[in-house]
């Protein structure tokens, strides 16, 4: 196994993603600028956090028109996994391999906490392991999901909602949603399964001493490439 970090100028998670890749989940992990062409030699593909061009435009928007994303696309559609986090989620949407946007939090402040996810769909590499609540931890100021009608009923409809933000035991209300984000969406697979897009960051939540494990238990679904 061995994992493509991606990297772009202002991305700031990568070294989070790498570090919890190779030491946590015990897979390979190498950094790959945005300025590839390829993804030859690669597994899967890890698209980190961080603040990509700072920002300027929509966030994620430039990012998205690099040349390693039109690798990703085709990466994507063979089937094989890639995982966009925070930043990673935007991109991902900006690319268009997932529906929807991420808008600034009702709130208009950046949020940096720990929130609790439940799993709406066990059926991707990502969610078969997850088996209970879990407690990860946020850090953005544009995280809210939102989509057109058709849009939200469509991904609903087709059980393409992977995490929902919920209370410690797993209740909907809206005092734990965090940014605002339609249907408590905190993270959504395209229909093949294999592209999930989350706003909380699993990778930041591999240790005991960084305040909690959780995270390894949706990374440890790179342990099914191939099974």
């Amino acid at each position: 196994m061995n994992v493509a970090v991606l990297r772009f100028p202002g991305s700031n998670c990568d070294q989070d993603a790498l570090c919890s890749l190779r030491e946590d989940i015990g897979v390979g992990a190498q950094y790959v600028w945005h300025e590839e062409d390829a993804l030859a030699g690669f597994d899967a593909v890890f698209v980190p956090g961080g603040f990509t061009y700072g920002d300027y435009l929509r966030c994620g928007a430039i990012a998205s028109r690099s040349p390693i994303m039109d690798a990703v696309r085709r990466f994507a559609a063979d089937g094989r996994p890639v995982i966009g986090v925070c930043n990673g989620f935007q991109v991902l949407c900006e690319a268009g391999l997932l529906p929807g946007a991420l808008m600034q939090n009702a709130s208009q402040k950046f949020v940096c906490d720990h929130i609790w996810l439940t799993v709406a769909n066990r059926s991707s590499y990502w969610t078969r392991h997850v088996d209970r609540v879990l407690r990860i931890p946020i850090a953005h100021g544009e995280g809210r999901y939102v989509a057109d009608e058709e849009t939200l009923r469509r991904v609903e409809d087709e059980g393409r909602v992977a995490f929902r933000y919920s209370g410690p035991n797993g209740e909907r209300d809206p005092r734990f949603n965090p940014n605002g984000s339609m249907d408590d969406i905190a993270g959504l697979v395209n229909e093949a399964g294999n592209v999930l897009g989350m706003m909380p960051h699993p990778e930041r939540a591999t240790k005991a001493i960084l305040g909690g494990e959780d995270g390894r238990l949706i990374l440890a679904g790179l342990s099914l490439v191939g099974a």
